[in-house]
């Protein structure tokens, strides 16, 4: 296994910020974000159907995505609590 942070085989891909950028898009080749939305998207479903309350398609879809974005500013929040401070 070769060290990330070494040389490597094509120029420029020794840096941090060429790691993070390779790491991310094999993240993001593994469906990952689809995996998270499809997650959020059934608990909201669930919680909505337990709620019993009628909603229009644009209500539905406004609430999800106030939703989803609470949810993803809790994640973030947590990570940031999770790392260590200079």
């Amino acid at each position: 296994m070769l060290n990330p942070f070494g040389p490597q085989r094509e120029p420029g891909l020794s840096s941090y910020v060429n790691l993070q950028k390779r790491t991310l898009q094999k993240v993001q080749a593994s469906g990952v974000y689809d995996q998270i939305f499809q997650a959020v998207q059934n608990a909201f479903e669930d919680a909505l159907g337990k709620e019993n309350i009628p909603l229009s398609r644009p209500e539905r879809v406004r609430l999800f995505s106030q939703i989803l974005r609470g949810v993803l500013e809790d994640m973030i929040k947590k990570l940031e609590a999770r790392t260590p401070k200079k």
